[in-house]
């Protein structure tokens, strides 16, 4: 594990960005049940003053969850900004704590299979869904791994960007690929068996996406997995992460590669296995998924919009 202390200090001017710097490392330094009481009242004030996310959440679990009782589903949400807002907060020991204090914080298993695949000559892709303990996966898993590769959206201010960009690529060799550049920015490292992170399950549009069920709602996913799966012969490998409120850690789990993917499925044939493999991973914990975004937002060509 190298830190690289030039990415993780940017020189920030404007106060904006040093206010949201000097908060971060606040909650570095504090010790973990005081950032547990942080995090429940940036999940509160979530939950209370961004009513239009809340609405999201609420209306992405009541299309996923008809037959829950709307108690359910409430409390769901509930849970869901709980986790949503410890997971801000804990972005300060990630991108400003001591490695000591993540690895307290992260727990991982499985882990070594990425590298035994890298040792066999394989091309890796790190396929990681949208859950709520996704930077913390991602920061535990590059202390170890000497290099790797992500597709990155850049923010719309760029001091913020600079803050996020030192956080994301704090230890080793990270390279992050804008999504600007789309897939084709990822296959230079497949081919220098690099792996490569993918956030495989927002909607972003038509364009290189099928219409596949997601909890039995056609959601526009993009094919690109099974696209590079078959092209380079890449092991998928899933990378799930579940934050535990009781002891406020995180564990990431690396799945063995999946067996025989894409194999002779069609594109949308694959996309739709994978979006069932999820399905299967957000009910070990309905509430971490993160239904803050628009999941459903591009319908089919005549059907009504559900936002």
């Amino acid at each position: 594990m190298t830190p690289r202390s030039d990415m993780t200090d940017p020189k920030p001017r404007d106060l904006k960005t040093r206010a949201l710097i000097a908060l971060l490392k606040w909650f570095a330094r504090m010790r973990p049940a005081a950032r547990q009481r942080a995090g429940a009242f940036v999940g509160w004030l979530a939950l209370n003053l961004a009513r239009s996310r809340a609405r999201i959440v609420r209306r992405n679990l009541e299309l996923c969850f008809p037959d829950q009782p709307a108690s359910v589903r409430e409390r769901w949400t509930t849970e869901h900004f709980r986790a949503l807002g410890q997971s801000i907060v804990d972005r300060g020991v990630l991108w400003y704590g001591t490695p000591e204090a993540i690895r307290d914080m992260v727990t991982e298993s499985g882990a070594q299979r990425i590298q035994e695949e890298v040792a066999a000559g394989r091309p890796v892709i790190l396929l990681a869904p949208h859950f709520i303990g996704l930077d913390a996966a991602a920061t535990r898993l590059t202390m170890d791994a000497p290099t790797g590769a992500t597709l990155y959206t850049p923010q719309s201010d760029p001091g913020i960007d600079a803050v996020v960009r030192a956080g994301r690529a704090r230890f080793n060799e990270v390279f992050l690929v804008s999504r600007k550049d789309g897939v084709r920015g990822l296959i230079r490292h497949l081919k220098e068996r690099r792996p490569v992170y993918y956030l495989p399950d927002m909607d972003f549009g038509r364009q290189g996406s099928v219409f596949v069920p997601f909890f039995g709602v056609p959601a526009a996913t993009l094919v690109a997995t099974a696209q590079l799966a078959r092209k380079w012969n890449a092991a998928v490998m899933p990378v799930l992460n579940y934050w535990n409120p009781e002891t406020g850690r995180y564990h990431v789990e690396v799945l063995p590669p999946l067996q025989d993917f894409p194999g002779t499925d069609s594109l949308e044939e694959a996309t739709a296995r994978l979006n069932r493999e999820l399905e299967t991973w957000v009910l070990r914990c309905p509430s971490q998924y993160y239904w803050v975004h628009r999941r459903f937002k591009t319908r089919p060509l005549g059907e009504a919009k559900l936002y």
